[in-house]
């Protein structure tokens, strides 16, 4: 004689299959993941940490809903929204950022900070795909008569810690006085002050700085370099739900022209 199931196995599985059935019958495909599926730190949230400020790239914001604004700030706030998940972005250090500490430590769940693909950072981190060809710059005085990087022996140069601007000065500013600075925004003030003569960094960043409204055409860009290095998303490496939803979300902006609106709206004009 078989075993007859317990109508309570019945009522369940029926249950069960009904679930089954409905799940099968929403249809479509989209961008959008729950939050556990991504391993967020904070369930619907998306934590974001950033080195503020490097304008344009990511400044401070008291009216935005984040507290932040810039392109790394609105390609973020589209890729959450193609999530549906909410944005909350930290102001931290460029240290924390590169060496993975602030991932790996579970105080954000993604890094966007205008940060370059490396192999060695690689190694700490996993990426998202390049969302932005990394470009270097060199902004001297209008009138200091500093040309191209050839002239800047005995100059003083600021650079900031850790960034491809550094790494790039040390090979190719053959004879510069090399001045470390742990932020943008300090080598910036050093540059008005006349600490320095030159800066070398990432071009939309000096671009910003070349059009600041305050100085009256002060500086100028005299030379650019490509070094082909992409900027990337940064998260954990073993997060690989995270990681293929956020190059998705990319991929689908590249598609529906909504990264290119937002890539035009900073940088357009930049040269």
């Amino acid at each position: 004689m078989q075993n007859r199931p317990s109508r309570a196995l019945v009522a369940a599985t029926l249950s069960a299959l009904a679930l089954g059935m409905t799940a099968c019958s929403s249809g479509g495909s989209s961008t959008s993941t729950s939050g556990n599926d991504l391993g967020l730190i904070s369930d619907g949230t998306l934590t974001v940490c950033s080195d503020v400020p490097y304008p344009p790239f990511e400044d401070f914001d008291k009216s935005a809903a984040t507290g932040f604004k810039g392109f790394d700030v609105d390609v973020v706030n589209s890729i959450a929204a193609k999530l549906d998940v909410k944005v909350e972005i930290k102001d931290s250090s460029f240290d924390a950022l590169k060496s993975g500490l602030a991932i790996n430590s579970n105080q954000c769940d993604l890094v966007a900070s205008a940060m370059t693909i490396t192999p060695e950072r690689e190694q700490a981190m996993g990426f998202s795909d390049g969302y932005y060809d990394s470009e270097q710059s060199l902004l001297v005085g209008a009138d200091s008569g500093i040309a191209s990087i050839s002239d800047l022996s005995g100059v003083k140069v600021g650079v900031q810690k850790g960034t491809t601007g550094e790494a790039y000065a040390n090979d190719h500013a053959s004879g510069a006085d090399i001045v470390v600075f742990p932020s943008d925004g300090e080598m910036y003030a050093a540059l008005k002050a006349g600490q320095v003569d030159a800066l070398l960094q990432d071009l939309p960043v000096n671009i910003d700085h070349q059009n600041d409204p305050s100085q009256n055409g002060a500086f100028k860009v005299v030379e650019t370099y490509d070094t082909g290095e992409k900027y990337g998303f940064a998260m954990k490496k073993t997060n690989t739900g995270l990681i293929d939803a956020v190059d998705k979300a990319l991929g689908d902006m590249k598609s529906d022209g909504s990264y290119q609106k937002i890539y035009d709206s900073y940088f357009a004009t930049a040269k």
